[in-house]
């Protein structure tokens, strides 16, 4: 598979997982997507500031397994460069043109190492807003749909 998404922890929610769901059966059609979930590793109900980076980095070493130094990837974070749908179809097309395997990494509640921040090849953000890391997996499934629609010229919903 040239796409990966590797996000953390279980989708709990019905409306979630039923979504997450239809966008990989649609996409088995491109057959280009695979997901690995990682699984959430308990946080303290008031973490510290060290308590949090502990556990970003514990989290990063484990995204990071899933991975080799070849893969091209792109890390979801608020901070990251926000794409029309369209430049983010050109962009993802011309990654897999040349061959890349492409690694979408999202966070936990909590977002993502500044280890895997500074490893990734790209940040990419939907918005300034903050959104529940499940609805991000959501939404990345369905732009990537998107993506392999518009690159195959065919007509999706605006």
């Amino acid at each position: 598979m040239p796409v990966t998404v590797i996000a953390f922890g279980k989708l709990k929610e019905k409306y979630y997982d039923a979504a997450c769901k239809e966008y990989l059966k649609r996409l088995r059609r491109f057959d280009k997507v695979s997901m690995i979930e990682l699984r959430d590793l308990p946080i303290p109900k008031n973490p510290s500031a060290k308590e949090i980076e502990t556990l970003l980095e514990k989290e990063g070493e484990a995204l990071l397994k899933y991975m080799r130094d070849s893969d091209y990837l792109i890390a979801l974070a608020i901070e990251g460069r926000q794409f029309s749908s369209e430049e983010h179809a050109a962009k993802l097309q011309d990654l897999l043109d040349r061959g890349e395997h492409v690694v979408y990494a999202i966070g936990s509640s909590e977002g993502l190492s500044q280890t895997v921040l500074n490893r990734a090849d790209e940040l990419i953000s939907f918005s300034p807003m903050t959104f529940p890391h499940q609805l991000a997996r959501v939404m990345l499934l369905e732009q990537l749909y998107r993506s392999f629609k518009i690159n195959a010229n065919e007509r999706y919903h605006k």
